[in-house]
Protein backbone atom coordinates (compact mmCIF):
# COMPACT_ATOMS: atom_id res chain seq x y z
CA UNK A 1 0.00 0.00 0.00
CA UNK A 2 1.62 3.52 -1.19
CA UNK A 3 1.68 6.57 1.55
CA UNK A 4 -1.37 8.06 -0.50
CA UNK A 5 -3.85 5.08 -0.41
CA UNK A 6 -2.90 4.43 3.64
CA UNK A 7 -6.27 5.41 5.57
CA UNK A 8 -5.84 8.69 7.17
CA UNK A 9 -5.82 8.30 11.34
CA UNK A 10 -5.25 11.21 12.75
CA UNK A 11 -4.43 11.82 17.05
CA UNK A 12 -5.17 14.66 19.64
CA UNK A 13 -2.85 13.09 22.63
CA UNK A 14 -3.97 15.61 25.64
CA UNK A 15 -3.01 15.03 29.26
CA UNK A 16 -5.89 14.71 31.52
CA UNK A 17 -4.21 17.08 34.27
CA UNK A 18 -6.24 20.24 33.56
CA UNK A 19 -8.82 21.41 31.62
CA UNK A 20 -7.94 22.31 27.85
CA UNK A 21 -7.73 25.82 26.57
CA UNK A 22 -7.75 27.75 23.04
CA UNK A 23 -4.22 26.38 21.96
CA UNK A 24 -4.74 22.92 22.86
CA UNK A 25 -8.23 23.47 20.71
CA UNK A 26 -5.90 24.86 18.21
CA UNK A 27 -4.32 21.25 17.90
CA UNK A 28 -7.55 19.48 18.10
CA UNK A 29 -9.64 21.13 15.25
CA UNK A 30 -5.90 21.07 12.55
CA UNK A 31 -6.23 17.26 13.28
CA UNK A 32 -10.13 17.12 13.63
CA UNK A 33 -10.24 19.07 10.01
CA UNK A 34 -7.80 16.86 8.36
CA UNK A 35 -9.14 13.96 9.23
CA UNK A 36 -12.42 15.10 7.90
CA UNK A 37 -11.40 16.63 4.76
CA UNK A 38 -9.62 13.52 4.15
CA UNK A 39 -12.29 10.90 4.84
CA UNK A 40 -10.22 9.89 7.89
CA UNK A 41 -10.36 8.78 11.59
CA UNK A 42 -9.86 11.42 14.72
CA UNK A 43 -8.55 9.52 17.93
CA UNK A 44 -8.69 11.33 21.23
CA UNK A 45 -5.73 9.51 22.95
CA UNK A 46 -5.51 10.59 26.60
CA UNK A 47 -1.78 10.78 27.83
CA UNK A 48 -2.78 9.50 31.37
CA UNK A 49 0.49 8.10 32.16
CA UNK A 50 1.04 10.13 34.65
CA UNK A 51 -1.39 8.43 37.56
CA UNK A 52 -0.67 10.97 40.37
CA UNK A 53 -1.68 14.18 38.52
CA UNK A 54 -4.03 12.87 35.55
CA UNK A 55 -8.01 12.58 36.79
CA UNK A 56 -10.77 10.96 35.23
CA UNK A 57 -12.61 14.27 35.65
CA UNK A 58 -10.06 16.10 33.94
CA UNK A 59 -10.55 13.38 30.98
CA UNK A 60 -14.04 14.17 30.90
CA UNK A 61 -13.79 17.91 30.68
CA UNK A 62 -11.82 17.09 28.01
CA UNK A 63 -14.43 15.40 26.02
CA UNK A 64 -16.87 17.44 27.03
CA UNK A 65 -15.12 20.76 25.77
CA UNK A 66 -14.20 18.79 22.40
CA UNK A 67 -18.18 17.57 21.58
CA UNK A 68 -19.22 21.24 22.68
CA UNK A 69 -16.90 22.78 19.85
CA UNK A 70 -18.23 20.21 17.48
CA UNK A 71 -15.01 17.86 17.65
CA UNK A 72 -16.64 14.19 17.69
CA UNK A 73 -13.97 11.72 18.17
CA UNK A 74 -13.99 8.37 15.96
CA UNK A 75 -12.56 6.43 19.02
CA UNK A 76 -10.89 6.88 22.67
CA UNK A 77 -7.71 5.69 24.02
CA UNK A 78 -6.08 5.30 27.14
CA UNK A 79 -2.38 5.06 27.22
CA UNK A 80 -2.63 4.03 31.33
CA UNK A 81 -4.45 0.76 29.90
CA UNK A 82 -1.19 -0.05 27.46
CA UNK A 83 1.98 -0.35 29.59
CA UNK A 84 2.19 -4.10 28.53
CA UNK A 85 2.49 -2.75 25.08
CA UNK A 86 5.05 -0.05 26.33
CA UNK A 87 6.80 -2.98 28.62
CA UNK A 88 7.48 -4.82 25.70
CA UNK A 89 8.64 -2.10 23.46
CA UNK A 90 11.18 -1.12 25.87
CA UNK A 91 12.54 -4.64 26.17
CA UNK A 92 12.83 -4.89 22.22
CA UNK A 93 15.15 -2.18 22.20
CA UNK A 94 17.11 -2.92 25.32
CA UNK A 95 17.62 -6.40 23.54
CA UNK A 96 18.68 -4.22 20.50
CA UNK A 97 21.17 -2.20 23.04
CA UNK A 98 19.64 0.56 21.66
CA UNK A 99 17.74 1.30 25.21
CA UNK A 100 20.59 2.01 27.45
CA UNK A 101 21.05 2.41 31.63
CA UNK A 102 22.34 5.67 33.19
CA UNK A 103 22.89 6.40 36.55
CA UNK A 104 23.75 10.49 36.84
CA UNK A 105 21.97 12.29 39.14
CA UNK A 106 20.28 16.04 37.98
CA UNK A 107 23.23 17.92 39.50
CA UNK A 108 26.08 15.51 37.94
CA UNK A 109 24.30 15.65 34.19
CA UNK A 110 24.13 19.80 35.03
CA UNK A 111 28.01 19.86 36.12
CA UNK A 112 28.99 17.98 33.61
CA UNK A 113 26.58 20.02 30.95
CA UNK A 114 28.38 23.03 31.97
CA UNK A 115 31.82 21.17 31.76
CA UNK A 116 31.19 20.92 27.36
CA UNK A 117 29.63 24.41 27.76
CA UNK A 118 32.91 26.05 28.90
CA UNK A 119 35.27 23.20 26.55
CA UNK A 120 32.63 24.62 23.79
CA UNK A 121 31.31 21.96 22.91
CA UNK A 122 27.39 21.17 22.72
CA UNK A 123 25.64 20.50 25.73
CA UNK A 124 24.54 17.34 24.76
CA UNK A 125 25.05 14.14 26.71
CA UNK A 126 28.34 12.30 26.23
CA UNK A 127 26.99 9.06 26.94
CA UNK A 128 29.54 8.02 29.65
CA UNK A 129 26.74 5.68 30.80
CA UNK A 130 27.92 3.61 27.86
CA UNK A 131 30.87 2.99 29.53
CA UNK A 132 30.02 1.61 32.83
CA UNK A 133 31.17 -2.21 33.76
CA UNK A 134 28.70 -4.39 34.92
CA UNK A 135 30.59 -4.15 38.49
CA UNK A 136 30.19 -0.03 38.14
CA UNK A 137 26.31 -0.50 38.03
CA UNK A 138 26.13 -2.73 40.72
CA UNK A 139 27.90 -0.42 42.46
CA UNK A 140 25.71 2.64 41.69
CA UNK A 141 22.54 0.08 42.39
CA UNK A 142 23.89 -0.89 45.97
CA UNK A 143 23.70 2.81 46.89
CA UNK A 144 20.04 3.00 46.33
CA UNK A 145 20.29 4.31 42.39
CA UNK A 146 17.71 3.27 39.78
CA UNK A 147 18.62 3.79 36.66
CA UNK A 148 16.85 6.18 33.92
CA UNK A 149 17.23 4.56 30.18
CA UNK A 150 18.44 6.70 27.15
CA UNK A 151 17.49 5.74 23.37
CA UNK A 152 21.00 5.67 21.58
CA UNK A 153 20.55 7.91 18.57
CA UNK A 154 21.77 6.38 15.33
CA UNK A 155 23.87 9.29 15.04
CA UNK A 156 27.44 7.58 14.55
CA UNK A 157 28.66 4.95 12.41
CA UNK A 158 30.54 2.38 14.66
CA UNK A 159 31.50 4.29 17.27
CA UNK A 160 28.88 5.59 19.63
CA UNK A 161 31.53 8.02 21.06
CA UNK A 162 32.27 9.28 17.40
CA UNK A 163 29.37 10.69 16.37
CA UNK A 164 28.95 12.69 12.98
CA UNK A 165 26.20 14.65 11.41
CA UNK A 166 23.15 12.63 10.73
CA UNK A 167 20.54 14.24 8.69
CA UNK A 168 16.49 13.19 9.34
CA UNK A 169 14.28 14.96 6.56
CA UNK A 170 10.69 15.07 6.38
CA UNK A 171 8.16 17.21 4.40
CA UNK A 172 6.20 19.09 7.06
CA UNK A 173 2.52 19.23 5.37
CA UNK A 174 2.43 22.69 7.35
CA UNK A 175 5.68 24.25 7.42
CA UNK A 176 7.81 22.42 4.08
CA UNK A 177 10.57 20.41 4.07
CA UNK A 178 12.39 20.31 7.38
CA UNK A 179 16.04 19.14 8.57
CA UNK A 180 17.34 17.81 12.48
CA UNK A 181 21.07 17.05 12.76
CA UNK A 182 20.53 14.11 15.35
CA UNK A 183 24.33 14.75 16.44
CA UNK A 184 22.87 18.03 17.97
CA UNK A 185 20.88 16.71 20.20
CA UNK A 186 21.40 14.21 23.55
CA UNK A 187 19.98 10.73 23.17
CA UNK A 188 16.81 10.91 24.91
CA UNK A 189 15.93 10.05 28.47
CA UNK A 190 12.49 7.16 27.61
CA UNK A 191 12.22 5.67 30.91
CA UNK A 192 12.63 7.64 33.85
CA UNK A 193 14.47 6.06 37.44
CA UNK A 194 11.13 4.87 38.73
CA UNK A 195 10.11 2.88 35.68
CA UNK A 196 7.75 5.54 35.02
CA UNK A 197 7.67 6.12 31.11
CA UNK A 198 8.37 9.96 29.71
CA UNK A 199 5.92 11.06 26.51
CA UNK A 200 8.16 9.89 23.65
CA UNK A 201 7.80 6.23 23.66
CA UNK A 202 4.61 5.30 24.92
CA UNK A 203 3.28 7.70 21.95
CA UNK A 204 5.57 6.35 19.26
CA UNK A 205 3.97 2.67 20.38
CA UNK A 206 0.82 4.14 20.15
CA UNK A 207 1.09 5.69 17.07
CA UNK A 208 2.63 2.87 15.36
CA UNK A 209 -0.02 0.38 16.72
CA UNK A 210 -3.25 2.36 16.34
CA UNK A 211 -2.07 3.55 12.65
CA UNK A 212 -1.58 6.88 13.46
CA UNK A 213 -0.92 8.30 9.56
CA UNK A 214 -0.07 12.02 10.30
CA UNK A 215 0.99 13.53 13.48
CA UNK A 216 -0.09 17.28 13.53
CA UNK A 217 1.00 19.12 16.83
CA UNK A 218 2.28 22.61 17.53
CA UNK A 219 5.85 23.56 16.27
CA UNK A 220 7.72 23.13 19.59
CA UNK A 221 7.85 19.66 18.63
CA UNK A 222 9.86 19.98 15.16
CA UNK A 223 13.14 19.75 17.19
CA UNK A 224 12.04 16.08 18.83
CA UNK A 225 10.68 14.71 15.54
CA UNK A 226 13.93 13.84 14.41
CA UNK A 227 14.86 11.57 16.95
CA UNK A 228 11.09 10.02 17.51
CA UNK A 229 11.45 9.08 13.56
CA UNK A 230 14.41 7.61 14.55
CA UNK A 231 12.81 5.31 17.31
CA UNK A 232 9.95 4.56 14.78
CA UNK A 233 12.68 2.62 12.73
CA UNK A 234 14.07 1.41 15.30
CA UNK A 235 11.27 -0.24 16.52
CA UNK A 236 10.75 -1.52 12.65
CA UNK A 237 8.05 1.10 11.23
CA UNK A 238 7.85 3.18 9.11
CA UNK A 239 7.13 6.98 10.50
CA UNK A 240 3.89 9.10 10.21
CA UNK A 241 3.78 12.10 8.05
CA UNK A 242 4.42 15.04 10.60
CA UNK A 243 3.23 18.45 10.36
CA UNK A 244 3.86 21.50 12.64
CA UNK A 245 1.31 24.30 13.64
CA UNK A 246 2.42 27.64 14.68
CA UNK A 247 1.20 27.87 18.65
CA UNK A 248 -0.92 30.63 20.17
CA UNK A 249 0.29 33.10 22.59
CA UNK A 250 -1.28 35.73 24.63
CA UNK A 251 -0.92 39.10 23.62
CA UNK A 252 2.18 39.99 25.50
CA UNK A 253 3.67 36.76 23.86
CA UNK A 254 3.50 34.48 26.28
CA UNK A 255 2.65 30.44 25.98
CA UNK A 256 -0.56 29.50 26.87
CA UNK A 257 -1.02 27.14 29.84
CA UNK A 258 -3.15 24.97 31.36
CA UNK A 259 -2.80 26.62 34.73
CA UNK A 260 -4.44 30.19 33.50
CA UNK A 261 -8.08 28.86 33.47
CA UNK A 262 -9.13 32.30 32.34
CA UNK A 263 -8.27 31.25 28.87
CA UNK A 264 -9.87 27.36 29.36
CA UNK A 265 -12.12 26.24 26.75
CA UNK A 266 -14.48 25.83 29.78
CA UNK A 267 -14.73 29.11 30.90
CA UNK A 268 -15.56 30.48 27.41
CA UNK A 269 -18.18 28.08 27.04
CA UNK A 270 -19.15 29.47 30.80
CA UNK A 271 -18.68 33.30 29.45
CA UNK A 272 -21.77 32.87 27.15
CA UNK A 273 -18.73 32.67 24.13
CA UNK A 274 -20.39 30.02 20.92
CA UNK A 275 -18.30 27.30 19.68
CA UNK A 276 -18.12 28.77 16.45
CA UNK A 277 -16.60 32.03 17.52
CA UNK A 278 -13.87 29.47 19.30
CA UNK A 279 -13.09 27.54 16.02
CA UNK A 280 -12.88 30.11 13.62
CA UNK A 281 -9.71 32.28 16.24
CA UNK A 282 -8.45 29.10 17.00
CA UNK A 283 -8.02 27.92 13.11
CA UNK A 284 -7.67 31.08 11.53
CA UNK A 285 -5.77 33.24 13.76
CA UNK A 286 -1.88 32.96 12.46
CA UNK A 287 -2.60 32.27 9.02
CA UNK A 288 -3.12 33.44 5.34
CA UNK A 289 -6.42 33.39 5.73
CA UNK A 290 -8.17 36.52 7.17
CA UNK A 291 -9.75 36.02 10.59
CA UNK A 292 -13.78 35.94 10.14
CA UNK A 293 -16.79 34.76 11.84
CA UNK A 294 -17.53 30.98 10.37
CA UNK A 295 -21.34 29.45 10.71
CA UNK A 296 -20.31 26.17 11.08
CA UNK A 297 -17.85 23.13 10.77
CA UNK A 298 -18.78 22.38 7.62
CA UNK A 299 -17.77 25.77 6.03
CA UNK A 300 -14.97 25.75 8.16
CA UNK A 301 -13.46 22.24 6.74
CA UNK A 302 -13.85 23.93 3.38
CA UNK A 303 -11.63 27.14 4.32
CA UNK A 304 -8.92 25.29 6.13
CA UNK A 305 -5.67 23.44 5.01
CA UNK A 306 -2.67 22.86 7.23
CA UNK A 307 -0.15 24.82 4.83
CA UNK A 308 -2.28 27.79 5.68
CA UNK A 309 -0.40 28.36 8.89
CA UNK A 310 2.92 31.03 9.09
CA UNK A 311 6.07 29.98 11.18
CA UNK A 312 5.44 33.11 13.65
CA UNK A 313 3.16 32.55 16.69
CA UNK A 314 -0.39 33.64 16.59
CA UNK A 315 -1.07 36.07 19.38
CA UNK A 316 -4.66 35.30 21.12
CA UNK A 317 -6.41 38.39 21.94
CA UNK A 318 -9.73 38.12 23.64
CA UNK A 319 -11.22 41.11 22.36
CA UNK A 320 -11.22 39.45 19.05
CA UNK A 321 -13.13 36.13 20.14
CA UNK A 322 -15.72 38.82 21.81
CA UNK A 323 -15.97 40.15 18.06
CA UNK A 324 -16.20 37.11 16.20
CA UNK A 325 -19.16 35.92 18.82
CA UNK A 326 -20.93 39.18 18.49
CA UNK A 327 -21.01 38.90 14.43
CA UNK A 328 -22.07 35.05 14.73
CA UNK A 329 -24.50 35.58 17.62
CA UNK A 330 -25.97 38.87 15.12
CA UNK A 331 -26.26 36.64 12.20
CA UNK A 332 -27.67 33.30 13.78
CA UNK A 333 -30.80 31.69 12.74
CA UNK A 334 -34.04 31.04 14.76
CA UNK A 335 -33.97 27.20 14.74
CA UNK A 336 -30.21 27.33 16.12
CA UNK A 337 -30.94 28.81 19.13
CA UNK A 338 -35.04 27.78 19.43
CA UNK A 339 -34.16 25.74 22.37
CA UNK A 340 -32.13 28.01 24.33
CA UNK A 341 -34.93 30.36 24.17
CA UNK A 342 -37.39 27.37 25.39
CA UNK A 343 -35.02 26.84 28.38
CA UNK A 344 -35.09 31.13 29.02
CA UNK A 345 -39.08 31.06 29.31
CA UNK A 346 -39.60 32.47 25.84
CA UNK A 347 -43.21 31.56 25.06
CA UNK A 348 -43.00 29.66 21.31
CA UNK A 349 -45.48 31.62 19.85
CA UNK A 350 -43.42 34.94 20.15
CA UNK A 351 -39.96 33.13 20.26
CA UNK A 352 -38.61 33.02 16.50
CA UNK A 353 -39.98 36.89 15.91
CA UNK A 354 -38.50 37.89 19.31
CA UNK A 355 -34.83 36.19 18.75
CA UNK A 356 -35.45 38.09 14.83
CA UNK A 357 -35.72 41.60 16.92
CA UNK A 358 -33.15 41.07 19.44
CA UNK A 359 -30.06 39.26 18.24
CA UNK A 360 -28.73 42.40 16.83
CA UNK A 361 -28.48 43.59 19.78
CA UNK A 362 -26.76 40.56 21.64
CA UNK A 363 -22.91 39.97 23.20
CA UNK A 364 -23.92 36.45 23.78
CA UNK A 365 -27.07 34.52 23.76
CA UNK A 366 -27.54 34.72 26.96
CA UNK A 367 -28.52 38.40 26.65
CA UNK A 368 -31.57 37.42 25.61
CA UNK A 369 -33.08 36.69 28.61
CA UNK A 370 -32.89 40.41 29.25
CA UNK A 371 -34.76 41.78 26.63
CA UNK A 372 -37.30 38.77 26.81
CA UNK A 373 -38.07 40.36 30.67
CA UNK A 374 -38.03 43.56 29.20
CA UNK A 375 -40.95 42.21 27.05
CA UNK A 376 -43.38 39.68 29.01
CA UNK A 377 -42.27 41.71 32.60
CA UNK A 378 -41.57 45.50 31.52
CA UNK A 379 -38.79 48.19 31.92
CA UNK A 380 -35.56 46.71 33.41
CA UNK A 381 -32.76 49.41 32.85
CA UNK A 382 -31.66 52.20 34.43
CA UNK A 383 -32.46 54.86 32.62
CA UNK A 384 -35.25 57.17 33.77
CA UNK A 385 -37.35 60.05 32.76
CA UNK A 386 -36.44 63.44 32.64
CA UNK A 387 -39.51 65.28 34.81
CA UNK A 388 -40.10 67.28 31.60
CA UNK A 389 -40.60 64.21 29.52
CA UNK A 390 -43.01 62.71 31.82
CA UNK A 391 -46.38 64.30 30.99
CA UNK A 392 -45.12 64.32 27.03
CA UNK A 393 -44.97 60.15 27.27
CA UNK A 394 -48.55 60.13 29.30
CA UNK A 395 -49.86 62.21 26.24
CA UNK A 396 -47.94 59.91 23.60
CA UNK A 397 -48.87 56.77 25.55
CA UNK A 398 -53.15 57.89 25.44
CA UNK A 399 -52.25 58.12 21.32
CA UNK A 400 -51.46 54.38 21.00
CA UNK A 401 -53.35 52.75 18.18
CA UNK A 402 -56.29 50.12 18.29
CA UNK A 403 -54.84 46.22 17.80
CA UNK A 404 -54.48 44.42 15.72
CA UNK A 405 -50.41 45.55 16.23
CA UNK A 406 -47.78 45.13 13.30
CA UNK A 407 -44.64 45.96 12.03
CA UNK A 408 -45.75 49.42 11.21
CA UNK A 409 -47.64 49.98 14.52
CA UNK A 410 -44.35 52.50 15.50
CA UNK A 411 -44.56 53.87 12.70
CA UNK A 412 -47.81 54.53 12.81
CA UNK A 413 -47.94 55.76 16.96
CA UNK A 414 -44.62 57.83 16.30
CA UNK A 415 -46.26 59.81 13.30
CA UNK A 416 -49.23 60.81 15.61
CA UNK A 417 -47.32 62.03 18.23
CA UNK A 418 -45.07 64.08 16.56
CA UNK A 419 -48.15 65.25 14.98
CA UNK A 420 -49.72 66.02 18.73
CA UNK A 421 -46.61 67.34 20.26
CA UNK A 422 -44.22 68.79 17.57
CA UNK A 423 -41.51 66.78 18.66
CA UNK A 424 -39.13 65.20 16.29
CA UNK A 425 -36.27 63.15 16.39
CA UNK A 426 -34.63 61.96 19.52
CA UNK A 427 -36.44 64.41 21.84
CA UNK A 428 -39.50 62.60 20.32
CA UNK A 429 -38.08 58.85 20.51
CA UNK A 430 -35.87 58.68 23.00
CA UNK A 431 -38.09 59.10 26.23
CA UNK A 432 -40.85 56.50 24.72
CA UNK A 433 -37.40 54.25 24.52
CA UNK A 434 -36.81 54.51 28.15
CA UNK A 435 -40.37 53.83 29.24
CA UNK A 436 -40.70 50.90 27.06
CA UNK A 437 -37.48 49.51 28.13
CA UNK A 438 -35.97 51.09 30.56
CA UNK A 439 -33.16 51.58 28.56
CA UNK A 440 -31.56 54.54 26.16
CA UNK A 441 -30.58 51.72 23.50
CA UNK A 442 -31.62 48.55 22.11
CA UNK A 443 -33.28 46.67 19.65
CA UNK A 444 -35.75 48.38 17.45
CA UNK A 445 -39.22 49.90 18.95
CA UNK A 446 -40.43 48.51 15.36
CA UNK A 447 -39.69 45.14 16.03
CA UNK A 448 -40.15 44.82 20.10
CA UNK A 449 -43.50 46.97 20.10
CA UNK A 450 -45.64 43.83 18.87
CA UNK A 451 -44.08 41.62 21.17
CA UNK A 452 -44.86 43.56 24.32
CA UNK A 453 -48.16 44.31 22.96
CA UNK A 454 -51.15 47.23 24.07
CA UNK A 455 -52.04 45.59 26.98
CA UNK A 456 -47.91 45.45 27.90
CA UNK A 457 -47.43 49.04 26.75
CA UNK A 458 -50.27 50.54 28.13
CA UNK A 459 -48.69 49.22 31.36
CA UNK A 460 -46.06 50.68 31.20
CA UNK A 461 -47.54 54.22 30.93
CA UNK A 462 -45.90 56.50 33.79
Amino acid sequence: MTESEKPVVVRFAPSPTGNIHIGNARTALFNWLFAKKSGGDFVLRFDDTDRQRSTTGFAEGIERDLRWLGVEPDRIEWQSRRFPAYDAAALKLKDAGLLYPCYETGEELERKRKLRLARRLPPVYGRDALKLSDEDKASYEAEGRQPHWRFLLPNFESDPFDTRRTEIHWDDIVRGPQTVDLASMSDPVLVRGDGTYLYTLPSVVDDIDMGVSHIIRGDDHVTNTGAQIALFQALGADAPAFGHHNLLTTAGGEGLSKRSNALSIASLRETGIEPMAVNSLAVLIGTSHSVEAVPSMEALQEIFTPVMASKSAAKFDPLELGALNRALVHETPYDRVAGRLADMGVDEVRAEAFWLAVRGNLDVVEDARHWWGVVRNGPAGDAVLEEGDVAYVREAFALLPAEPWGADTWATWTSAVKQASGRKGRALFMPLRIALTGSRSGPELADLLPLIGREGTLARRP
